[in-house]
């Protein structure tokens, strides 16, 4: 269970994006949705070097590993996701942009059961009907 502290460490500092990132891009004096996205995740990417050098990792071999085709279509899907919401949330509410959003956790959960071969629970039924109903609910003004 070592995941769990990094699991919620995870949940308290990304809680703390969506706030940040409206506050920063709407207004009468504000940053552009693009230019957010690109300070932030210079950040994400000097600390993540950061991380990598410090852990004595070689990133450079792994451009050409087996599997980083993947990598390379989840940077595109990343960088589309992170500039669609980061301009999601300089337009609209954070409470109505971020749990629509957040409904990538369950649409992940629901590729993983389709394509993984990850079982399929009356539970995991029940939490993906319960998150639509949650997000439709937070959502409609």
């Amino acid at each position: 269970m070592s995941y769990l502290p990094w699991a919620f460490l995870a949940l308290a500092a990304y809680s703390l994006v969506p706030p940040l990132m409206s506050v920063a891009t709407t207004g009468s004096v504000k940053i552009p949705s693009n230019v957010a996205a690109l300070i932030s995740n210079a950040i994400l990417v000097a600390g993540t070097a950061l991380v990598v050098v410090y852990n004595g990792s070689d990133a450079a071999s792994y451009l050409t590993h087996p599997k980083s085709k993947y990598v390379f279509v989840a940077g595109i899907c990343l960088t589309v996701g992170i500039l669609a919401y980061y301009r999601a949330l300089s337009l609209g509410p954070v409470s109505v942009v971020s749990p629509i959003f957040g409904m990538f956790l369950v649409l992940s959960s629901v590729i993983g059961i389709a394509f993984l071969n990850e079982s399929l629970t009356m539970r995991k039924v029940l939490a993906i009907g319960l998150a639509l109903v949650a997000v439709y609910l937070v959502s409609v003004e």
